[in-house]
């Protein structure tokens, strides 16, 4: 079909929804093994994937920057501090406010994840260009649709 065509379809294949989620599952699967030998989950590496941009950050700055309410957030953190990659502490100034910071571990494990990116990037085969266009759009979907 052309262009345009597809909006009103009712084909699996002409949802844009059913595209975004089938990457969505296919990378994150891709992302399995090389996160194990880091022991962390998906979820896990993306909040050090924060933490490593940037250290000493609250709860309530990483939830929103990773567009996750703290319930989610928490028991994430509880396991990512038992494995001692992070150390939460609550603020002297403000004790409803918890920050967490990198521990030593936490900082090491960095190296580590740096041929993630990589790996990831090959597996998806796309161009320098295509990359950027891609994460463009999908800002843009993410935008557009929760009305930012």
């Amino acid at each position: 079909m052309p262009s345009g065509r597809t909006r009103g379809s009712l084909k699996l294949r002409d949802q844009l929804c059913f595209a975004l989620y089938a990457a969505s599952r296919s990378v994150t699967t891709r992302y399995r093994p090389l996160l194990d030998e880091l022991n962390l989950t998906y979820p896990q590496y993306l909040v050090m994937l924060v933490l490593w941009e940037q250290d000493a950050i609250s709860v309530r700055e990483l939830g929103t920057a990773l567009q996750l309410e703290s319930s989610t957030l928490s028991p994430l953190l509880k396991r990512l501090e038992a494995a001692g990659y992070v150390r939460r502490e609550r603020r002297a100034d403000d004790e409803r406010s918890v920050v967490l910071t990198l521990t030593p571990e936490g900082l090491a494990l960095r190296d580590r994840a740096r041929s993630v990116p990589s790996a990831m990037g090959a597996a998806m085969g796309l161009t320098e260009e295509q990359d950027e266009t891609a994460k463009e759009l999908l800002r843009l979907i993410t935008d557009n649709v929760s009305g930012s």
